[in-house]
């Protein structure tokens, strides 16, 4: 059954079928664009044949680890900003930014983690590790293996849902693929509109 090429995402991996590194960007370019699409979409790819697993597993992981990286290095950049620091805590203000306690060792290691988990929280929470230079180290790891749970539990979920699409829906199958999409993110979205303010960083 060959893909609609009605997603770019798709259409990208089609193209580059031949091309596993073409197909590896065109999967961590998605991811710095909306990673749970991106996770869905490529799961789907797999199902259809279009891409290989390990290839696209790989590929989500790098794309997203960088990214969250790349929300760290915000930060960094922000607190080297004076207009930045009028935002941060008192004590940050008078010279370098410095972690409070909640920013160190095994409690950055628990925020980090739990934050994959909690719609909403990795943004603020990302780019404040950074802010206050909170150990990268322990950042990277953190965010690597609650990526390895998160997107691992994702891809396995919509590459079942997205067999059961595109066998069933037959024409429709991509308005059932994209409305899978959109629950996701919806669902994401009202579980981050529920969390108290503090939860959100």
């Amino acid at each position: 059954m060959a893909f609609d090429p009605s997603s770019p995402l798709i259409a990208w991996l089609s193209a580059a079928a031949h091309n596993p590194f073409g197909q590896a960007a065109a999967i961590i370019l998605g991811t710095f664009i909306l990673e749970d699409g991106a996770t869905i979409l490529t799961a789907i790819a797999v199902g259809d044949g279009t891409v290989g697993g390990a290839l696209a597993l790989v590929s989500l992981y790098i794309g997203i680890i960088t990214g969250d990286a790349g929300l760290y290095g915000l930060g960094r950049l922000a607190a080297l900003w004076p207009a930045a620091r009028r935002w941060a805590p008192s004590s940050a203000k008078n010279g370098a930014p410095a972690p409070t306690k909640w920013w160190k060792g095994r409690a950055l290691f628990r925020v980090i983690f739990l934050s994959r988990f909690i719609p909403g929280t990795r943004l603020p929470i990302y780019t404040a590790s950074g802010f206050f230079n909170a150990g990268f180290g322990i950042f990277i790891l953190a965010t690597a293996i609650a990526t390895l749970f998160w997107t691992t539990s994702l891809f396995a979920l919509s590459l079942k849902m997205g067999q059961i699409l595109l066998d069933e829906l037959g024409a429709w199958r991509w308005a059932g693929i994209a409305g899978f999409i959109a629950a996701i993110v919806l669902v994401g979205r009202q579980v981050a509109r529920m969390q108290p303010s503090s939860s959100r960083g």
